[in-house]
């Protein structure tokens, strides 16, 4: 183990050096998926041929700041763990407030909820752990997003859903039949400066929601007011510039209330929650 530890102590100084925001998470990470164990499992680990050959490799990935969830594949949400990879937009712990809030809202016994932008499907899947009962669907509009979002929701009852969620007149069959609407949309105005690991990695359909970051949001506000029954809930999360124009959006559709901005777990302004009052 004490060969093992050094290696990390190594791997977290390379890291740190490359300007990564977690150096000694990650290294331990690294190092247990190397492993094959759980993270809390390296103290009793002992190490095999090709280990730290294997480890040096991964370290000199995230070095040149290719995403972690890209190097071992997979990424934690709440509840559930999704697999990522190129092409589809990694889960951040950020939006983790949003399911928390959620999942803490009343629905009816069996309710309809929405994922719109669901990318690899985490928001859904970790919805679908909170309501056995519940129809849920999962919508995205991007062919390699939605090839992760079918392998992750394999299984879990979740319908998905390929539309474009700003095409007008979207699935009219859900008017004032939806119970619970979230989602994580495109949202960095356009031109804004991101850390290589998003720039470089997150595919930009994900990303940009338009010169203010809007147009995904406002086309969702759209969608919230015909889709919610009456009691309804919405959650949207935005740039965490742009809490007061997402308010504005809800605020401008008619038939919500209780519009309101909440912040994420580092207290950045994240989300925007309202209730359809008619």
């Amino acid at each position: 183990m004490n060969e093992i530890r050094r290696a990390i102590d190594t791997a977290a100084a390379v890291l740190a050096k490359a300007g990564v925001g977690s150096p000694r998470a990650d290294a331990e990470l690294l190092a247990a998926h190397a492993a094959g164990v759980e993270r809390g499992r390296l103290p009793f680990f002992e190490a095999g041929p090709g280990f730290f050959e294997t480890y040096d490799g991964l370290v000199a990935e995230r070095a040149e700041r290719k995403p972690l969830q890209h190097i071992v594949g997979t990424a934690a949400f709440g509840p559930v763990t999704v697999h990522v990879g190129p092409g589809v937009f990694i889960p951040r712990p950020e939006t983790e407030a949003m399911l928390e809030w959620s999942v803490a809202q009343r629905l009816p016994h069996d309710p309809v909820i929405v994922d719109l932008c669901t990318g690899s499907g985490a928001l859904a899947f970790a919805l679908s752990k909170n309501w056995a009962g519940a129809r849920i669907l999962a919508v995205d509009d991007s062919p390699p997003a939605l090839e992760y979002a079918s392998r992750n929701l394999a299984g879990s009852g979740v319908e998905l859903v390929r539309a474009d969620v700003t095409e007008p007149g979207l699935l009219p069959e859900l008017d004032a039949c939806v119970d619970l609407l979230v989602a994580n949309p495109p949202y960095i105005p356009d031109g804004a400066v991101l850390e290589p690991e998003v720039a470089e990695h997150d595919p930009p359909h994900a990303l940009f929601g338009g010169p203010d970051g809007m147009v995904v949001i406002d086309a969702i506000a759209d969608l919230a007011a015909r889709w919610l029954r009456t009691g309804g809930f919405c959650a949207v999360e935005h740039d965490d510039t742009t809490a007061a124009q997402t308010m504005e959006a809800f605020s401008r559709t008619r038939g919500f209330v209780d519009v309101t901005a909440r912040r994420d777990l580092t207290g950045r302004p994240r989300f925007v929650t309202a209730i359809r009052s008619r």
